[in-house]
């Protein structure tokens, strides 16, 4: 008989407010599982961002880093990307299995169009962009959409002057990495260099206030509602007439 598999235990560090978060730590494949499971969508850039700012710089999530959903595509022929499409992210059984193995995750023909549908080229040798620059710099706009000049100012105040984007070497085929999001601790740098998807490290969902419970309410149209019309005829049928008005009065 198969053994079930014990999903790793989730840690929500950030309450609900509007948005809450929780992380995993267990390898990819496990971790991006377990969040799923319960409702999780896996974090973006853009949402680590706004989370940290959120709960400021002292905060777990600031101080820690953890995987998002977007991920860096190396190509011998055209470059290297950062791309909101990661491929790892369709793939996280297979990606996981190939970094356990000690290997790249290749991807074919197929994958890196897919991946380049909403990406971003990074030059070989990026330098750090300093965080007084994140409203204009390209790549942080990109990543950080409607927040990057904000968040740049909050790493400014945090004692942090640029943002490095830490980048492997490319190879003779196409591979995937998925995206590090440093913690503040680490300059809040942008890891495309890591193979350990097969490690224990922390991967990061959100899922809107509630969302959770909201299943048991999501069917409203069991819910019925009546117009003042039909009360008043109601309360007539019952011998109940001339009550509506008080009862309208306190609603």
């Amino acid at each position: 008989m198969a053994q079930t598999q014990t999903l790793p235990t989730l840690n929500v560090d950030v309450k609900p407010t509007r948005m809450e978060s929780a992380y995993v730590a267990a390898p990819f494949d496990v971790a991006k599982e377990a969040l799923e499971a319960q409702k999780y969508n896996i974090i973006s850039l853009e949402q680590d961002a706004r989370l940290r700012m959120q709960q400021g710089k002292d905060s777990y999530i600031s101080r820690n880093g953890n995987w998002t959903r977007e991920g860096f595509v190396y190509h011998k022929e055209l470059g290297i990307y950062l791309t909101k499409n990661s491929p790892i992210m369709s793939s996280p059984v297979e990606a996981t299995q190939a970094h356990r193995n000690e290997n790249e995750f290749y991807l074919n023909d197929e994958q890196v169009g897919r991946s380049l549908t909403n990406a971003i080229q990074i030059p070989k040798k990026q330098e750090p962009i300093p965080t007084k620059r994140f409203g204009e710099d390209k790549i942080t706009v990109f990543v950080f959409g409607d927040v990057a000049k904000q968040y740049g100012e909050f790493l400014n105040n945090s004692g942090i002057k640029e943002m490095p984007i830490c980048l492997a070497n490319i190879g003779e085929k196409p591979f995937a990495r998925q995206m590090w999001f440093g913690g503040l601790g680490f300059q809040s740098s942008l890891g495309g260099y890591n193979r350990d998807l097969g490690h224990d490290n922390r991967l990061r969902g959100v899922r809107e206030s509630g969302e959770a419970g909201s299943q048991n309410f999501s069917n409203s149209s069991s819910i019925k509602t009546y117009t003042p019309e039909q009360i008043s005829r109601a309360l007539k049928k019952a011998n109940l007439s001339g009550i509506e008005n008080i009862l309208f009065k306190n609603l």
